[in-house]
């Protein structure tokens, strides 16, 4: 494992003070409420947050901070922005989290004018930690990694999700599912984007599609699979942005493949 430098091992720390409080409301219990329809946030999310939030901020008080739960800023505001900015999920699978499922992660990104060049996500209660830093290759629990070498999409397994306001066009989505479906070998549906990504990265599935990502679910994972070997786009070929509203990612090999189905949004 290479000697990562300061910004990763930061990361590294801040994603382990904020896994110790979801295991702790993990184990423990918490009150849920709702930001809007299928979107829980809990006070393990808020906590969480605010404990990497901390450790970002004593280690690099200069640098800009975008946070799922901190409301004041908007994604939209960041995305020209040409300086160090962390773009953090303290609970990327919080419906997960809330049933006591242990698919979910921490995703913590810090990207520089717009480029991610740190990704780090951990999943507590799977004890999962992909690291990645630009140059440097993927890692999974200190093992480099790469994507899988399977090239035709009838065996590839495939992951997905489905954006919050999935009710309001479903069609789209189902029709995109139902095709590549088809397609594939199968398709799963985790719950949380985070790890699809990073599993995309190791190898465990060929690709990962779905629309309306936020740019803290997507910038760390997105690295993740760049520097493992893959193909990071949105659904139309085009080069990926934290800030896309759609995402294909995949081992490069069934990459055209997708794009195929996808293209033309959503």
């Amino acid at each position: 494992m290479p000697d990562f430098g300061r910004y990763t091992t930061v990361a590294v720390e801040a994603a382990m003070e904020g896994a110790k409080i979801l295991k702790k409301y993990f184990h423990e219990g918490f009150d849920v409420r709702y930001k809007r329809e299928k979107d829980p946030v809990t006070i393990a999310d808020e906590e969480s947050e605010k404990a990497i939030k901390d450790v970002i901020a004593k280690n690099f008080p200069n640098h800009e901070i975008l946070a799922e739960e901190a409301y004041a800023k908007n994604p939209k505001d960041y995305h020209d922005y040409k300086g160090y900015l962390w773009m953090v999920d303290p609970l990327d699978g919080t419906v997960n989290f809330k049933h006591r499922v242990p698919i979910f992660a921490i995703s913590i990104a810090l990207t520089y004018s717009g480029e991610p060049i740190v990704g780090v996500i951990y999943a507590p209660l799977l004890n999962e930690l992909f690291i990645a830093e630009k140059g440097k290759g993927t890692y999974f629990n200190d093992q480099l990694v790469k994507v899988s070498d399977i090239s035709d999409l009838q065996y590839s397994l495939l992951v997905t999700g489905f954006p919050y306001d999935f009710k309001q066009n479903p069609d789209i989505h189902i029709r995109y599912f139902k095709e590549l479906h088809l397609r594939s070998e199968a398709i799963r549906r985790l719950g949380a984007a985070a790890l699809d990504l990073a599993y995309v990265a190791c190898g465990r599935f060929e690709a990962f599609w779905e629309a309306k990502n936020s740019p803290w679910d997507t910038a760390a994972g997105a690295l993740m699979v760049f520097e493992s070997g893959g193909k990071v786009t949105d659904y139309s070929g085009n080069p990926y942005s934290p800030f896309n509203l759609t995402l294909i990612a995949s081992n490069g090999l069934v990459h055209d493949q997708l794009v195929e189905v996808l293209k033309g949004g959503i």
